[in-house]
């Protein structure tokens, strides 16, 4: 099955064997550095939060830069995702407060995988640990590490739907095939109801032919599941993080910010928060 058949917009909030109803796991995974899974990861989480949504970031990247983007030191973290994976610690001892929840990684998340290689249900190790706090969040959003391991496919195992954040260059587009066969590989061995939510182009620059032909061969190829919003290059993307905040706090007003905000109301496809206990 191609992308193009994992297409799906609404999703209807599952609920759990005591009826209640859990938040939304949603993945922004692409095997290439550089295309901004972070930066939106962290941006449309801020959004979510802007619309009163109850929102969970949880960093996956052994870089940390989510974890560094709302203002703390991955170097400096005692317990971080690594804990949740492979010691069974609870993900809520790992929980960081700032402009969103943060499930904060550090450096020693990058031995992860290699420490869940010999582990029975490896693939489950994040889908196990997210069930418990699923009820408490609208939505949970995963940022993935640039490859396609053994953590990729934990979250991707454990999401509803995936993201993916693809830079508007030609070299890109071309990782799309590898990334769709582990796509489909997780859904007839893993977790068969995951689905696309939607290819989001990034690092935009209208000025450029390139960047427009990009985002015409995105369209020509996967239709509907391209978002409308796109992400256009900008210096406040890099300068945000320093200040450790979101774009939309460090230059509220401005089009980067914007950017994210429709990006969030096309994902939301007007959905409501629903009511917290």
């Amino acid at each position: 099955m191609g992308l193009t058949g994992m297409l799906t917009r609404p999703r209807k909030r599952t609920s759990n064997s005591g009826g209640q109803t859990l938040g939304q796991v949603i993945a922004f995974a692409n095997q290439k550095g550089g295309v901004a899974k972070t930066t939106t990861t962290l941006n449309l989480a801020v959004a979510f939060k802007e619309q009163d949504f109850n929102v969970l970031a949880v960093d996956l990247d052994p870089q940390g830069n989510l974890t560094m983007s709302q203002g703390m030191d991955p170097d400096s973290v005692e317990r971080s995702m690594f804990d949740v994976l492979v010691h069974g610690m609870p993900i809520e001892e790992i929980i960081q407060r700032a402009e969103i929840d943060v499930a904060v990684s550090s450096i020693d998340l990058a031995g992860a995988e290699l420490a869940l290689s010999s582990m029975i249900g490896r693939e489950r190790a994040l889908q196990k640990a997210l069930l418990p706090v699923r009820s408490r969040y609208d939505f949970i959003l995963i940022d993935t590490p640039p490859s396609l391991g053994l953590l990729t496919i934990n979250a991707l195992t454990a999401s509803d739907d995936v993201i993916v954040p693809v830079q508007c260059e030609y070299l890109s587009l071309r990782g799309l095939v590898q990334l769709e066969n582990t796509l489909s590989m997780i859904r007839e061995n893993l977790n068969p109801s995951v689905e696309l939510r939607g290819i989001l182009p990034t690092m935009y620059d209208s000025r450029t032919v390139h960047s427009r032909e990009a985002v015409d061969m995105l369209k020509e190829n996967f239709g509907d599941l391209v978002f409308e919003t796109r992400i256009r290059k900008t210096i406040r993307y890099a300068e945000a993080p320093v200040q450790g905040s979101s774009v939309l706090k460090y230059d509220s007003s401005g089009s980067a910010a914007k950017a994210y905000r429709d990006l969030a109301k096309e994902v939301l496809n007007g959905a409501t928060p629903r009511q917290h206990a």
